[in-house]
């Protein structure tokens, strides 16, 4: 485990195994940390960072505002993840690398081969998150949050966060900054102090911001039709990863790869098999 500084955000990473770089954006919505490529759903059963770090330096990291990572109030958006991922690269000396993202971690992946595309050498979509369904859970989080605010301030959000410890996505109540709440005393106390009133708008915006589509988030058609970065997309299918959010990436980007294989046959052997293929042969 290490820390570094970025844009003024501390950002945890590990690095496990060597070969070409792979940039990994963890799943897990409001909780994207490293453990959850080991721990969440279909990533405990598929465990990719086990076959992976086998031929590839995997470069892992909690997702600002999340685990024991840093954030800032501010109306975050993907690009505020991009600049977090870019800056990761630059401290680890890395000019471009492969890039993987699970649930809610592949709308990054496709906003950073959408602004950087000389870095990106290839990109696993594994499972996007969007559909209908998935922007208004996502907004009702936010709204409870909010709703939560409104009846107990901001203290109470602290006093909340303390004391239970979950994140956003366990507990929408203690809102997106519950996990630097919960690992930073000197945020907790700046947070609590803040104007309340501005506090909200900051919180509507970022919600709208961030899920604005019925679709998999990211970066507009137009871009994504100009990434020549080849991506290999895995589908999902449930009310948080629509498949019609994978769907919606094969069609805006050219050069990518439709698994078209049910869940449940997306076993550990055969996802090994289909990614480590694809990957090598963008190495």
């Amino acid at each position: 485990m290490a820390f570094v500084e970025i844009d003024g955000v501390r950002t945890r990473y590990e690095v496990t195994g060597s070969g070409p770089p792979l940039l990994l954006f963890s799943p897990g919505g409001f909780n994207a940390v490293v453990e959850q490529w080991s721990a969440l759903g279909v990533y405990a059963k598929v465990k990719p960072l086990e076959w992976l770090s086998q031929r590839y330096a995997c470069i892992a990291f909690d997702r600002r505002e999340c685990g024991q990572s840093g954030g800032r109030v501010e109306r975050v958006t993907l690009d505020h993840f991009v600049v977090q991922a870019a800056g990761l690269l630059d401290h680890l000396g890395i000019a471009r690398a492969h890039l993987m993202g699970g649930c809610m971690g592949c709308s990054p992946v496709a906003s950073f081969a959408a602004a950087h595309p000389a870095r990106v050498a290839a990109m696993v979509l594994w499972w996007p998150v969007g559909g209908a369904k998935y922007r208004l859970s996502s907004h009702l989080r936010f709204a409870e949050h909010l709703g939560f605010v409104q009846r107990e301030g901001l203290q109470g959000v602290v006093d909340l966060v303390q004391r239970d410890g979950k994140p956003f996505n366990a507990d929408p109540r203690g809102g997106p900054w519950a996990a630097v709440i919960k690992s930073d005393a000197g945020f907790a106390q700046r947070f609590r102090a803040m104007d309340v009133e501005r506090y909200k708008l900051t919180v509507a915006g970022m919600a709208r911001t961030l899920f604005d589509r019925d679709t998999a988030p990211g970066p507009e058609p137009e871009d994504l039709m100009q990434v020549e970065a080849p991506a290999l997309i895995v589908p999902g299918n449930d009310a948080a990863h629509a498949t019609s959010a994978a769907r919606y990436f094969q069609e805006c980007l050219p050069n990518s790869e439709y698994w078209d294989v049910p869940v449940d046959a997306q076993t550990r052997d055969a996802a090994q098999a289909r990614v480590l293929e694809f990957l090598q042969k963008h190495d």
